[in-house]
């Protein structure tokens, strides 16, 4: 009977296969985490201050960059799903034996290196341009876009590819036009992916200066402005702002949790 309680006492439970990622969620992210808030909410000397929240609001180089940031994310966004949305779609509903195979030809470029992929379009941009720096809103976007359609393709794909296809046959049968059974059916349904795959998109946009760098693009955004205070030791202001961004992304994430809640509840009509 001893026996018994004993081995039952140490019995595996799956649940403790979790362990290990708290473990790691504990060390690489909520720590990190802490020390972002603390140096962010702290001057100089230590001391608990809300300075740098405060002055990030007045100070109109840090609000001009997150504006200028904004309107690049936006932008790089907006076209990689126009781009994204259309190519997803014939992918996934076109009548091909090896789908998934034209898939991969849009997701080999991120097999390479992407410092090398940055530098090919840069030298493609100057051999058509001669100097980059006529045009650095330009350059941004379309390097960035080069560099992001693929994370908007993939989620946009998985999800037209669950779509039903016999919904889209009855709004035909009900004597829908193309036209409706894009805006009353399809979309509808495919808002899961067009969130996700805005989601992977914009909020990177806004914070990847690599590229800005490897252009020649002297522009900040925020990704650039961070790591500038970084570079000069003022860990305050530079917390600050990662802090800012952190609250500016969970804001996202509850919009699109909201959305995509409201998005399964709804009925589709035509």
């Amino acid at each position: 009977m001893t026996e018994g309680v004993t081995l039952k006492k140490y019995r595996f439970d799956r649940n403790q296969l979790v362990i290990p990622y708290l473990i790691y969620l504990l060390l690489f992210v909520v720590m990190p985490l802490l020390v972002v808030i603390y140096y962010g909410f702290t001057d100089d000397k230590g001391r608990i201050s809300f300075a740098n929240f405060a002055a990030f609001f007045t100070n109109s180089k840090m609000m001009g960059t997150l504006v200028y940031s904004l309107i690049i994310a936006i932008t790089v966004t907006v076209i990689c799903l126009l781009l994204a949305y259309p190519v997803a779609y014939i992918l996934a509903k076109g009548e091909y034996a090896r789908k998934h195979a034209f898939l991969m030809v849009f997701v080999l470029p991120m097999w390479i290196n992407f410092t090398l992929r940055i530098t090919a379009l840069k030298e493609i941009l100057t051999l058509l341009e001669g100097n980059l720096a006529y045009h650095p809103f330009m350059n941004t976007v379309i390097c960035m876009v080069y560099d992001f359609l693929p994370f908007m393709i993939m989620p946009l794909f998985n999800s037209l590819t669950k779509l039903d296809q016999s919904m889209i046959e009855a709004g035909y049968d009900l004597g829908a036009s193309f036209k409706q059974v894009l805006f009353k059916i399809i979309l509808p349904l495919s808002v899961p992916g067009i969130i996700s795959g805005v989601t992977m998109v914009f909020l990177p946009a806004m914070t990847n200066y690599v590229v800005l760098d490897m252009i020649y693009n002297s522009t900040y955004i925020m990704g650039s402005l961070i790591g500038s205070y970084f570079n000069s030791y003022d860990w305050n202001n530079g917390s600050i702002i990662s802090a800012i961004l952190l609250m500016l992304i969970g804001l996202v994430t509850i919009f699109t949790d909201k959305i995509l809640s409201r998005n399964e509840n709804r009925e589709v009509r035509i």
